[in-house]
């Protein structure tokens, strides 16, 4: 049975998405959790664009050993040296280059033509060479290309020296039966095609991602890029928890497989949506809140007496949790850490006893407590660990008589607690003006949402704000029982977030 490459570029594309920016700490973390969900390549990302992404990847390509670690380059020369300099430590490293092949790209973007573009991928290809033997090629636009020139590009660029040929859907613009026929024609006319492994990439602008990249698959692709939580650019890309496991449900079809340790898919997902702040909507495929739920009598019946009646997947082959049995205050240290293992969570001595310590303060504010709670907690303490701000103390007095007022304490960076009050026309835009007085970083609030993590009027409420400084946006996330605490604690951590960047910068 043939192998389908799983390219996983969450930290390139998926980043793309407004709002999504990750830290290096942040992407080193997700890069870790690829490598437990098996990826075979994680595109890092793309070196020449900051000297904050040079050292995310020179970093992920230190740390991470087992999968190659690709870095993405345009067609250019200063590019290719940059992606090469990146990947100078990595154990498996590619260089994947680029540039647009069609016609309304090379004459409203790129002004050149075909046979320019044409002789610089040549060119680029073999620049890349020089720096590692594993070299990806893109002609961006293949899917709005005509076929004889994506033929063309696709065999110079294999005699260049490409060993993966990956054809992009950009734009989101194909349709599985033609984006099918282009796949199969480049297997029928291109003399040289044996000697690289054919990719896709496939935006979802239409909502075929999946479906064209299956369609590929079916006609010889045996590389499939995508992202967690099929987040991304625009309306994002190929979501790699729905094309693995529907390679892996209707397995006779396809007839391929891949090396992804599916019961990890749950526990990523969860980490991508935490890290950038983008929720999982609960009709989500595969790993939505709802994807495992039954509400209709006739459902539940034939889920009780048979789960396959009604449920093509079990849950557990996903990672979610099989364990719903709630938590309190008597449940001692050893249960709560088999309860962190069960969910994906493997923490440090010093993570754990503050993840133990934070459970046993929700424990007296909330009688019954389970794993979305506990999700929840573990990763308001992985938020707090390197603030430069860290939040102290919150006093508000509001009322729709009242004058809203907030009193806010902060410790700063030197360890020292600063303090001030500040009024507004609800407790939330208080609390904000007293942090802002604090914290003198100009910026405007763009989002800012409420969810509850559980049912009940005890519930943890989650917050997630994006911040906008400098035409940059910052997303935040906080947790709390107290919604105005969780508030507080969400526009700290984007503002946190804002700082260290400027900082790296």
């Amino acid at each position: 049975m043939d192998k389908v490459t799983i390219f996983d570029t969450t930290l390139r594309d998926g980043e793309q998405a407004a709002g999504a920016t990750l830290n290096i700490k942040e992407k080193l973390d997700v890069a870790k959790q690829l490598e437990r969900l098996n990826v075979d390549v994680i595109e890092a990302g793309m070196p020449i664009n900051s000297q904050a992404e040079f050292e995310a990847v020179s970093l992920i390509a230190k740390e991470i050993r087992i999968p190659v670690i690709c870095a993405l380059a345009r067609a250019m020369p200063q590019d290719i040296v940059r992606a090469g300099e990146s990947l100078k430590n990595a154990a498996h490293p590619r260089i994947h280059t680029f540039i647009s092949s069609s016609d309304i790209h090379l004459v409203y973007q790129l002004k050149k033509s075909r046979d320019e573009v044409l002789e610089q991928a040549r060119k680029m290809v073999k620049q890349a060479k020089k720096f590692c033997d594993d070299v990806e090629f893109s002609p961006m636009d293949a899917s709005r290309t005509e076929p004889e020139y994506v033929y063309q590009i696709v065999e110079a660029a294999i005699d260049a020296g490409a060993t993966t040929i990956n054809i992009p859907d950009t734009v989101g613009y194909a349709i599985p039966v033609e984006f099918g026929k282009l796949i199969a024609g480049i297997f029928k006319n291109v003399p040289n095609v044996n000697k690289a492994v054919i990719s896709v990439h496939c935006h979802n602008d239409l909502g075929l991602a999946v479906a064209n990249s299956l369609e590929a698959v079916r006609n010889g692709a045996r590389q499939v890029e995508c992202t967690i939580n099929g987040l991304g650019e625009r309306a994002g890309n190929a979501s790699l928890e729905e094309v693995v496991m529907a390679i892996r449900t209707r397995n006779s079809l396809f007839n391929v497989t891949t090396r992804i340790d599916t019961t990890q898919i749950y526990r990523a997902s969860r980490l991508v949506s935490e890290l950038t702040g983008f929720p999982v909507q609960p009709n989500k495929a595969i790993v939505g809140s709802n994807a495992f739920s039954h509400e209709s009598g006739i459902h539940q019946d034939g889920v009780i007496k048979m789960p396959i009646t009604y449920e093509i997947m079990d849950p557990k082959s996903v990672g979610i949790p099989s364990s719903s049995l709630v938590m309190g205050k008597h449940s001692g240290r050893h249960a709560f850490k088999e309860r962190l293992a069960e969910l994906g969570y493997s923490l440090s001595d010093e993570d754990f006893a503050r993840a133990f310590n934070a459970f046993q303060q929700l424990a007296e504010k909330k009688k019954s407590i389970g794993n979305r709670d506990i999700e929840s907690l573990v990763a308001e303490q992985q938020r707090t660990v390197s603030e430069i701000y860290r939040l102290d103390r919150i006093q508000v007095t509001c009322g729709d008589r009242g004058m809203p007022t907030a009193a806010v304490s902060l410790i700063g960076p030197d360890g020292k607690a600063v303090a001030d009050a500040a009024l507004g026309t609800g407790p939330v835009d208080a609390v904000y003006k007293a942090i802002n007085r604090l914290i003198n970083v100009p910026n405007n609030l763009t989002e800012f949402s409420v969810k509850s993590v559980t049912e009940g009027i005890d519930a943890i409420g989650e917050v997630m704000i994006r911040i906008e400084s400098d035409c940059v946006t910052y997303t935040g996330r906080g947790a709390d029982t107290d919604i105005i605490v969780a508030s507080a604690k969400a526009y700290m951590n984007a503002l946190n977030r804002l700082l260290t960047t400027r900082k790296a910068s």
